[in-house]
């Protein structure tokens, strides 16, 4: 008797230690203020995000490196961007070969303060509108409104209010992961806080080695185009570091299958 209810006790606190094992190796996604900031750790998957506003020079450029990799990503664009004419091929393609497109704002706005606080500058009803509208903008490039769950503000900026309202209305709001420079590659040679494409490259795989959980889970964010200003384009070295992240046995997806699979809660 003695002997099976130890036994029973060994077997409970096997079946407890291996709960505990799986918890550790899969966590759910980290939010900030509301907002998921990255996904699952425990799985060595990316989500590599593209937001556009101005510019799209970068556009066809990352579109084959994607597709000479089997890559798919995430397209977070304002309604200005997808208004656009000249960029209509370039929506169409990422559309057609299978990338997430979410809304990023329709006219970019600053839903909250710079300052510590963030205080919020817009109200609720404006800031639904601005959603609206980008949502439209992107139905009308073909991608209905029931497949958008998730969405990126405008510089990638936002406090608990912003986030709550997405909520509301049926959408999560996400942005990048904090840890590397990647969100740096808009930067000009002539501003004082340019960085440049090596620096951004070697600012990810210095953190792919230093993090703990390395890069899972990772939401890495570049931008579709920098503009004139910019010279040392971040676009030509988009395929060097998908394949070196790959020989580090890095798969990508899109941030809906990031979160869908195990972690947007």
């Amino acid at each position: 008797m003695g002997g099976r209810a130890v036994g029973g006790v060994l077997v409970a606190a096997a079946v407890i230690g291996a709960a505990v094992a799986a918890g550790s190796a899969q966590r759910g996604a980290e939010r900030r203020d509301g907002g998921i900031v990255r996904g699952p750790v425990g799985e060595r998957r990316i989500a590599l995000v593209f937001t556009g506003h101005e510019f799209a020079e970068g556009g066809p450029a990352i579109l084959d490196a994607l597709a000479s990799r089997s890559v798919r990503a995430s397209f977070f664009l304002t309604g200005g961007f997808l208004r656009t004419p000249d960029f209509a091929p370039l929506i169409a393609r990422i559309v057609r070969e299978g990338h997430y497109l979410g809304p990023h704002s329709d006219k970019h706005l600053l839903y909250c303060d710079w300052g510590p606080d963030k205080p919020t500058l817009v109200t609720p009803e404006a800031f639904a509108r601005d959603l609206d509208d980008n949502l439209r903008e992107i139905e009308s490039a073909g991608v209905p409104r029931s497949a958008v769950r998730y969405w990126m503000p405008a510089y990638e900026w936002y406090n608990a209010d912003i986030a709550a309202w997405s909520s509301r209305l049926g959408l999560t709001l996400v942005t990048f992961t904090p840890g590397t420079r990647s969100n740096a590659d808009y930067t000009g040679e002539d501003d004082p806080n340019f960085v440049s494409s090596q620096r951004i490259v070697d600012s990810v795989l210095e953190r792919e080695r230093a993090g703990p959980d390395g890069l899972d889970g990772f939401i890495l964010l570049l931008h579709i185009g920098a503009g004139p200003g910019r010279a040392d384009k971040m676009h030509a070295r988009v395929g060097e570091l998908l394949d070196e992240l790959a020989r580090r046995r890095y798969r990508f997806v899109r941030v809906d299958d990031l979160l869908r699979e195990g972690g947007d809660r």
